[in-house]
This record gives structure tokens, C-alpha cells and sequence, in this order.
């Protein structure tokens, strides 16, 4: 599937500082960028480098003047995913887990599992397989969480939803991934553009580690599980933020739009999985 994304960023400076910019698209897997441009005005030379063992790229530009800064970035990426069979799926564990996925079995600074616990084994403890529990743990928040813009800032945790039962895709992502964690299966965060959000911008979705594979999951329903575009992948979003600022600088402008460019586009839901009793894994 072929897909175009893009953004664009404007910051007001007052003093200098230094950007990390998450919004390149990873080329890892079965996503592949095609072509791309990253355009800052001023001109300003742009440090690239890639952490999270390739799966998160970071743009780095250090601001000396005050004035106005915009960044824009467009890209033509390429995507595949993998349907499997919910009954196919093997049900495993910690005992014989991939080793690179054993530290997303553990608390993280917004997905506190430990505190969770306990609500975790009542809502999901009669569940055994470990994507059940996931897909049961997602249901849950797109039934009981209200999506509501504005109402959680960047110190909200996946214990503040719970307890608020309101927030964005930031916080149904982070309260997933601690549910999971929290039933004992690996569960990490995803920032991505998503074909055909509406209204259109950054989103965020988790992924469950079971019978070696990552399986994808967007507790807010809003937007397909195949139109995704990877950006970057971590712990929460203290890994994965859009940008992370050393400075003082205002956001002015965020714009964000994601749109397919294969007319065989076909989108694929979690209703039209859970009626099917299938799972995707984005490649």
C-alpha cells in the first residue's frame, strides 16, 4: 500500500534551543520510504540519526536567533501488513519470551502497570491467552474511555485516564499498553500519521508482543489498522514525542494530513477484525 503523509511545524523563538523531531517516517520491516523532504525555514543544517534499534529516526536542530522556525516534511512510503487467524496464534509467555521484549513487561513513566494491577486482573483475569486479553483490554477503552480533545495535557499517565475515564489517543494508547503489561503481556507504544483520521493529525496506537510477532491495536477506533504509518516506537510517549524541546519556544502551527495514494486502499478495521476473529500485524 502506498501512502503520502505530511507536516508542517512552526515555533515562535525567543532564546535558543534545541529540537528533537520525531516525524520522518521509519524505513524498518515491511514500511519503505519511497521518496522525502524535510524543510526548515530558516535554512538550518538538520543532524539525522536513528535509537530504539532503528525504529524511531530523530531529526536534531539546535535554534540560536529568536525569530520564527517552520519545519515541514513530506513523504511517499510504502506499507504491508500480515492478517493471521486468531486461532493460529499460540499462546506463549514471560517463560519463553524474546528476550528484546522483555522490558516492555515492565511499568514505564506513563503506563504504570503495577498500580493497575488490580484492576487489570479484575477486568481481564478471566482471560488466559495473551491476545485475547489485548483485544479484550482495547475493547474495554473504546467502551468505557470518552475520546475528549483538550482533556489531558503531557504529565497525563494511563492511571489518570482510568480514573478521569476521558482522554485523546495519547492516553487510550498508554492505558492499553499498561493493562497489557499489567496481564503479564509486552505491550509498547507507536506514534504514526493515520490515513483517513479525522480531523486530521499525529496519532497514537499500541502493539502486543505474542507468538513472535507485534500485534496492532487502536483503542480509539478512529482510524484503520492498515493505513498506518510508522514514525517512531518506544516505551510511551517519552520515547516517541513529536518533538521534545531544550528552550522556550511557542508552538504556532501544526498541521498534519495522511492520504492514500493506491486506489486498491481497503480499510481494515478492529470491527471488521473481531467479526472475522482475525489479528494484523503491521510489517
Amino acid at each position: 500500500m502506498n501512502f503520502r503523509v505530511n507536516c508542517q511545524l512552526e515555533y515562535t523563538l525567543h532564546n535558543p534551543a534545541t529540537f528533537f523531531f520525531a516525524v520522518r517516517g521509519v524505513a524498518a520491516g515491511g514500511q519503505h520510504i519511497l521518496s522525502e523532504t524535510l524543510i526548515t525555514k530558516p535554512f538550518m543544517q538538520a543532524e539525522e540519526f536513528t535509537i530504539a534499534g532503528g525504529m524511531s529516526r530523530i531529526t536534531r536542530l539546535r535554534t540560536l536567533n529568536p525569530g520564527t522556525l517552520s519545519l515541514s516534511y513530506q513523504a511517499d512510503v510504502s506499507t504491508s501488513y500480515r492478517i493471521v487467524p486468531v486461532g493460529s496464534i499460540a499462546h506463549d509467555g514471560p517463560a519463553v519470551l524474546n528476550p528484546d521484549a522483555v522490558p516492555l513487561l515492565f511499568p514505564s513513566r506513563y503506563c504504570q502497570s503495577d498500580r493497575l494491577r488490580h484492576h487489570a486482573q479484575d477486568l481481564f483475569g478471566h482471560l488466559k491467552h495473551p491476545y485475547e486479553i489485548a483485544a479484550a483490554a482495547s475493547d474495554w477503552i473504546y467502551e468505557n474511555i470518552a475520546y475528549v480533545s483538550g482533556s489531558s495535557g503531557e504529565t497525563s499517565s494511563a492511571m489518570d485516564t482510568f480514573e478521569n475515564r476521558s482522554g485523546v489517543c495519547r492516553d487510550f494508547a498508554h492505558l492499553g499498553i499498561a493493562f497489557c503489561r499489567a496481564m503479564n503481556v509486552p505491550a509498547r507504544y507507536i506514534s504514526c500519521y493515520a490515513c483517513q483520521l479525522n480531523p486530521p493529525d499525529f496519532h497514537a496506537c499500541f502493539e502486543v508482543f505474542v507468538d513472535g510477532w507485534w500485534y496492532a491495536f487502536d483503542a480509539t477506533h478512529l482510524a484503520p489498522l492498515n493505513g498506518l504509518i510508522r514514525i517512531a516506537t518506544g516505551r510511551d510517549a517519552a520515547d516517541t514525542a513529536v518533538c521534545t524541546i531544550f528552550g522556550n519556544p511557542e508552538l504556532t502551527l501544526s498541521s498534519v494530513w495522511c492520504i492514500f495514494t493506491d486506489a486498491s486502499f481497503i480499510p481494515i478495521t478492529r470491527d471488521d477484525l473481531a467479526r472475522r476473529n482475525e489479528a494484523i500485524v503491521l510489517l
